[in-house]
């Protein structure tokens, strides 16, 4: 469904509220920020006075051990910047484990692997699921290259399943080319470095940061934009048949398509499985969403200014999945479906996990209710998330995009 206009600007106005609501860091924080403003500040110095804001964004998530990815802050869960379908409730892994057992089935294979895989939530959900119906993996594979996130998944799942911790092996290299298998993404789109882009006379310029003296903040600047930037915009609007106007800033990522790039090398065989917040590219590049997607999440506000609490906070960007399914299509994969997490989740099982109401008590019953309404209603995760489905060397037809299909909206 394509927000309406007043929808849009309500959700800007909420976003406003929240950045008034910002909490303030303690002073380690501050140290922490600060160490990683100074490795920013030096990349800046070194390339001319700027960078690309896709680069900002690496650092800021990604730099060894001080951007937001690599540091030793709580992200997920109530104490930490924001919550996951997985941390709400086992529903979510439960389903995602029914989508599982049919792809590996589909494809004589047994091998999961999972990229960003947060807490491990998700991981010990699927695991014990798939114990339930007899269709365990032989091996479940974790891609994670922050050492803090892998001590908690190996705690999260020793606590759930540590009968099966033997199958879970953590990865720091992708796999070697003849994986046969399922490839999960869970919010793992949203949260690659974006590049950020303004129209301005009808030219396309890039959007980069630099430090500002004067004010001693990091500020944003226009920059050049190459010939990738210009070339990915101008098949934006040719393929969405609009011309962008003046004083429109939006995003678009390049590196989805190089790390889809990346799982086809290695992939024989197999499925991709990808669920994150987006739109079909026609939605994502209305003339009217002209501030682009681009969020941060700070103990659990979100607010559009990137520039702020760097190390600290999540930054992200909705998905174009019109992108994904492009690139995917340049890999070989084949487009298996694409749809809302809605009708993914209620094909997938999710209306045959109701407790019996005999054997848990009311209040059981509340929260699993409550869990589902999260997960599917169009006011919370049910619409605003998306699933898709790649897949290579796959011919049979997958449940959970059937009752939402949505690929005639890409």
């Amino acid at each position: 469904m394509t927000d309406k206009p007043e929808d849009f600007r309500s959700r800007l106005a909420s976003i406003e509220h929240e950045r008034t609501q910002l909490p303030a860091i303690d002073e380690s924080m501050q140290v922490q920020s600060e160490a990683l403003q100074a490795v920013i500040r030096d990349a800046i110095a070194t390339n001319d006075g700027v960078i690309g804001f896709e680069h900002f964004m690496q650092m800021a998530l990604y730099e060894p051990g001080l951007g937001y990815y690599a540091s030793g802050l709580r992200k997920f869960g109530e104490q930490g910047d924001f919550i996951t379908a997985p941390e709400i409730s086992p529903l979510f892994g439960r389903c995602l484990a029914h989508f599982c057992k049919q792809a590996l089935t589909a494809i004589s294979a047994d091998n999961i692997l999972e990229f960003g895989a947060g807490s491990g939530r998700m991981a010990a959900d699927i695991l014990q699921e798939l114990e339930a119906q007899n269709a365990l993996p032989s091996a479940y594979f974790i891609m994670e290259l922050s050492a803090e996130l892998q001590q908690r998944q190996r705690q999260t799942l020793q606590a759930s399943v540590p009968h099966l911790l033997e199958r879970v092996k953590w990865l720091n290299t992708l796999p070697e080319p003849g994986f046969r298998g399922m490839v999960l993404g869970n919010e793992l789109l949203d949260a690659m470095p974006v590049q950020r882009f303004r129209i301005e006379d009808s030219t396309i310029h890039a959007l980069g940061v630099t430090w500002s003296e004067a004010e001693k903040q990091f500020v944003l600047q226009p920059m050049a934009a190459d010939a990738a930037l210009r070339q990915a915009v101008d098949h934006i609007q040719q393929t969405t048949a609009v011309t962008l106007p003046d004083d429109y800033e939006s995003e678009l990522s390049l590196a989805q398509g190089a790390w889809l790039a990346s799982v086809a090398e290695f992939m024989d065989q197999g499925v991709v499985l990808l669920i994150d917040y987006g739109y079909g590219r026609p939605e994502y590049y209305h003339p009217q969403r002209n501030r682009g997607t681009l969020m941060c999440h700070f103990r659990h506000r979100a607010h559009d200014e990137p520039l702020r609490y760097i190390g600290l906070q999540d930054i992200t960007a909705y998905v174009d999945f019109t992108a994904v399914a492009e690139a995917g299509n340049k890999q070989g994969m084949d487009l298996l479906g694409y749809g809302t997490q809605s009708g993914f989740l209620l094909e997938n099982g999710l209306q045959d996990m109701m407790p019996d109401p005999e054997q848990v008590s009311q209040q059981a019953l509340l929260a699993f209710a409550q869990q589902v309404k999260t997960l599917t209603m169009p006011g919370e995760m049910g619409e605003r998330f998306k699933v898709m489905a790649l897949g290579k060397g796959v011919e049979a037809s997958l449940p959970g995009f059937s009752l939402q299909d949505q690929r005639g909206r890409l």
